[in-house]
C-alpha cells in the first residue's frame, strides 16, 4: 500500500540542500536494470527509525540502517542530551549522534529484522544513437573502496533477501555497501553516505536501500537528500514509519512549520509507544524553532511522562520536556526534569547533569 507525502511537496525532492547547496535527485539513476522483478512493489512494515533528543536535528542513533525497525524508533535517532538545549540542532537533539532516531537502523546480521522490500536496479544508459542498450551505458560514478574483510552475509538475513532481485554480483556489491553504512554510520557518517549513495546507485528501486541512503544523509547533515530518499522508501514501501526523522530534516531545512504539519498527519496518529513519543520530542523542538515555548511544552505533556521510567527513550522525553522548561520561562521545574532526565539515563546518554550544574550555578 502507497502512502503520498502529508505534507504534499513531493515536488521538492531535490531541494537543495540547506548547508551544502547541492541539488539532490529524487527518482534513482538508471543504471543496469537486472530483471522485470526490480518493478514489484515491495512489502514493507509501518515502522520508522526513532528519534531522540528535544528537537534537535542531529540526534538519531548513529548506527546504520537497522534490521527491522522501519518505526522503531530507537535505531534511527541520536540522543536528545546531545544537543544541549532542544531548540538547538546540534546539541541533545542532534539526531545524527545516536540518540533516538538519528541512529540509523542496524541492518548487519543479528541486529533484528525489518520487513523487506523487493525492488531492481536502474536502466541501462542512453545509446548515441537516442536508443538504450547494455553497451552504451553510462560508466557508473566511481564507489568507495570495499574492504576485503566485509562479508555480505553480515547484513541481516531479512535485508538479504529484499536484494534477490538483483543479479548475484550486483545483490553482493549493494550488500556489502550496507554492511559498510552500518559500520561508519556512527563515527564517520560522511563516509557511511558514500557507501550509501554507492548501493542506491546500484539498487534504487529497492525500499529498504532509499531508507538506507536516507538515513546516511539525515546523519551526514544532507537534510534534503535524506528527505528526497525517505519519502522515496515510504512511496515504495507504504507505512506511517520514518515520520520523526523526515520530521526533523523539514526543521534541518529550516521549515519548522512542515515539521508540524507531519505530526498532525493521518500518518502520525498511527505511531504508538516510543515512535509517537519520538515524533512529539521533533514536533516540540519544531515549536521551539518558532518560539512558540509555551506551545512545546504542552505538545510534550503526555501520558508517558508519569512515573519513574528509565531507559534512554524515557531520558530524551524527560530531557525534552526539561529543556521546553526553562525555554518557557520555568527554570526551576526544568531542573527537576533534567534531574529525572539524568536518573533515567542510565547508558549516559545525555548531558542532563550538566545542565542541572548549568542552571543552578554549580
Amino acid at each position: 500500500m502507497r502512502h503520498d507525502d502529508t505534507t504534499g511537496d513531493e515536488r521538492e525532492s531535490s531541494v537543495a540542500d540547506r548547508s551544502k547547496g547541492t541539488t539532490v535527485p529524487e527518482e534513482p539513476s538508471s543504471e543496469g536494470r537486472t530483471s522485470d522483478s526490480d518493478r514489484r512493489p515491495p512489502a514493507r512494515d509501518n515502522r520508522a527509525p526513532r528519534r531522540d533528543s528535544a528537537g534537535d536535528r542531529g540526534s538519531f542513533r548513529s548506527s546504520a540502517p537497522r534490521s527491522g525497525d522501519r518505526s522503531g524508533s530507537q535505531d534511527e535517532r541520536r540522543h536528545t542530551g546531545d544537543r544541549g538545549r532542544s531548540g538547538d540542532r546540534s546539541t541533545s537533539g542532534d539526531r545524527r549522534q545516536g540518540s533516538g532516531r538519528g541512529q540509523a537502523p542496524d541492518r548487519t546480521r543479528g541486529q533484528g529484522a525489518a520487513p523487506r522490500r523487493r525492488g531492481g536496479e536502474g536502466s541501462a544508459g542512453p545509446r548515441a544513437g537516442g536508443g538504450r542498450g547494455p553497451d552504451s551505458r553510462a560508466p557508473r560514478p566511481v564507489e568507495p573502496d570495499l574492504p576485503d574483510d566485509v562479508d555480505a552475509k553480515d547484513l541481516e538475513p531479512g535485508v538479504r533477501r529484499d536484494l534477490l532481485s538483483l543479479d548475484k554480483s550486483n545483490a553482493e556489491a549493494v550488500a556489502r555497501h550496507m554492511v559498510m553504512v552500518s559500520q561508519l554510520i556512527g563515527d564517520d557518517p560522511a563516509a557511511a553516505l558514500l557507501h550509501a549513495r554507492a548501493a542506491r546507485q546500484r539498487a534504487g528501486r529497492i525500499a529498504v536501500v532509499r531508507e538506507t541512503a536516507g538515513i546516511a544523509a539525515y546523519h551526514a547533515g544532507e537534510w534534503a537528500e535524506a528527505l528526497s530518499e525517505l519519502r522515496a522508501a515510504r512511496r515504495m514501501a507504504g507505512g506511517p514509519g520514518l515520520l520523526s526523522v523526515m520530521a526533523d530534516c523539514e526543521r534541518g531545512l529550516g521549515r519548522p512549520e512542515r515539521a508540524i504539519e507531519l505530526g498532525r498527519s493521518d500518518e502520525a496518529r498511527q505511531l504508538t509507544g516510543d515512535d509517537a513519543s519520538e515524533l512529539r520530542i521533533v514536533v516540540a523542538g519544531a515549536r521551539m524553532d518558532m518560539g512558540q515555548y509555551d506551545q512545546a511544552v504542552v505538545t510534550l505533556q503526555t501520558p508517558d511522562l508519569e512515573g519513574d521510567r528509565t531507559g534512554s527513550a524515557a531520558a530524551r522525553l524527560y530531557y525534552a520536556y526539561a529543556d521546553a522548561l526553562v525555554a518557557a520561562g520555568r527554570a526551576d521545574d526544568g531542573v527537576q526534569w533534567f534531574l529525572r532526565a539524568a536518573a533515567a539515563d542510565v547508558e549516559g546518554e545525555t548531558d542532563a547533569e550538566d545542565r542541572v550544574d548549568e542552571l543552578t550555578g554549580q
